[in-house]
């Protein structure tokens, strides 16, 4: 099925649950829910308004809610679970992998968290409590316990024994990891190794030891890039002694890009990457009354640094005519370098040995597109008021303004970054200020030294 087959297909779904809940059909209901996928069940939840959603969560089948759960996003979650007992919650958790469980429980208050980990059996609690030790974002909080491993001095047939005696596999295992005696990570087996070698061979003449383990510590956003640079479907994970600890699969590598691009994206508006579309009006507005105070207060600023040249404006009407031209400008041409800073940023591409001739580059190209664009502002300027004086400073003011929002679109992101603060979150708004102040101080300034 294609995806937009796929995606007309889920459109019909929420059109027929919606039908069904405004009847109170909940048999037809539980008949639907039951027949699709746990992650098109998850995106029909996070489709409904709160009150819908609380309506369909009972029904749901108890056996496939942990897996739903794992597909739903942080913010709906955490309203779904609040209501579950730990006896629910247990049965959801039972049959997902460490990893999901995890996610899972971190979204719960610690006291809950810990009577749920207090009913599980000690195996797996220690598993998860091995996790759970690790921060959200590291390899160690992206792991899976879930691993299979072999010696290094035995055949493969042994190892095709010991396959067939464990009956299944975890999810996404395409190599076995080979540790010593003491669980150090000495290589990987791949199944296909095992398969098509002689099955007299021992795992140390087939191993490889190309694929380096990842260190428990490291940024899920450096593991994801590991994973697009090797081309991995997994790899193993250690600590800082070597210990073979789990393993991170392409399916958590996956999700660790989709939350990026998310997170990038939302940002730039003061929104978290879970958020929820349909949350309630009290939670979304106080969300969002942070970010527009702040940017009212940038606004206040722009519009102070108006306020100098309040008697420039009167008496020369057409400045105030203009005067978005150059803000506008000023704007787009910061966007657009902030927003490919960010990128290689994200990327890992930029570091100390090549920032600077990317602010070179990027003060180069405000440069060009400055003279360019100020050229044509500059004749529409005269065409339009027939006054060469006020052309000639909209044509300077932009390219001050494309100078100033191309350093600033390469220098905010970077020492945002130096002092710990996301280049995504205030980055836009910090970029605006500026070139809205440079553009307007550049643009008035000039117009009271020489026009009035």
């Amino acid at each position: 099925m294609s995806e937009l087959e796929q995606h007309n297909a889920l459109n019909q779904s929420l059109n027929t649950l919606a039908e069904a809940l405004q009847s109170g059909r909940f048999i037809r209901m539980r008949r639907l829910l039951s027949s699709l996928h746990p992650a098109e069940t998850a995106h029909l939840l996070e489709s409904l308004p709160p009150a819908e959603r609380k309506v369909c969560w009972p029904i749901i089948n108890p056996e496939l809610r942990g897996e739903v759960l794992s597909y739903i996003g942080e913010d709906v979650r955490t309203s779904l679970m609040v209501d579950m007992d730990t006896a629910d919650l247990l049965n959801a958790t039972e049959d997902l992998d460490t990893d999901d469980v995890v996610d899972l429980l971190q979204d719960l208050p610690d006291h809950v968290m810990q009577e749920v980990l207090r009913a599980m059996d000690s195996q797996r609690r220690r598993r998860i409590e091995v996790i759970l030790g690790y921060e959200e974002d590291t390899a160690g909080g992206l792991m899976n316990t879930d691993v299979v491993t072999v010696r290094s001095d035995i055949t493969l047939e042994v190892v095709l024994r010991y396959l067939r005696m464990l009956g299944e596999l975890p999810e996404n295992t395409d190599s076995l990891y080979v540790v010593d005696h003491n669980d150090k990570y000495l290589g990987t087996l791949q199944l296909s190794q095992v398969v098509s070698r002689s099955r007299s061979m021992t795992v140390r003449e087939v191993m490889s030891h190309q694929i380096e383990p990842i260190p428990a510590n490291m940024s899920d956003e450096d593991v994801a890039h590991r994973f697009e640079k090797h081309d991995l479907i997994s790899a193993p994970v250690v600590d800082k002694d070597n210990h073979l600890l789990g393993r991170i699969t392409i399916d958590d590598v996956v999700d660790v890009i989709r939350d990026v691009a998310e997170h990038s994206m939302l940002s730039m508006a003061g929104l978290g990457e879970d958020e929820d579309t349909f949350a309630p009006v009290k939670r979304s507005v106080h969300r969002r009354s942070v970010w527009l105070g702040i940017n009212l207060l940038t606004a206040f600023l722009a519009s102070w640094v108006i306020g100098l040249f309040d008697t420039t404006i009167e008496k020369v009407v057409a400045l105030a005519v203009l005067m978005p031209i150059v803000a506008s400008m000023g704007g787009i041409a910061g966007s657009q370098t902030l927003t490919l800073v960010i990128r290689s940023m994200a990327l890992g591409q930029l570091n100390d040995n090549n920032k600077r001739w990317l602010l070179r580059k990027e003060i180069a190209v405000g440069a060009v597109n400055g003279i360019i664009w100020a050229i044509a502002i500059a004749f529409v300027t005269y065409l339009w008021f027939q006054e060469v004086g006020i052309a000639v400073l909209i044509g300077i003011a932009i390219i001050i303004n494309l100078l100033a929002a191309s350093l600033a679109g390469v220098t905010i992101p970077l020492a945002l970054k130096k002092v710990g603060i996301d280049p995504a979150l205030s980055g836009s708004v910090l970029l605006t200020t500026i070139t809205d102040v440079i553009g307007f101080m550049a643009f008035l300034g000039f117009a009271t030294l020489f026009i009035v």
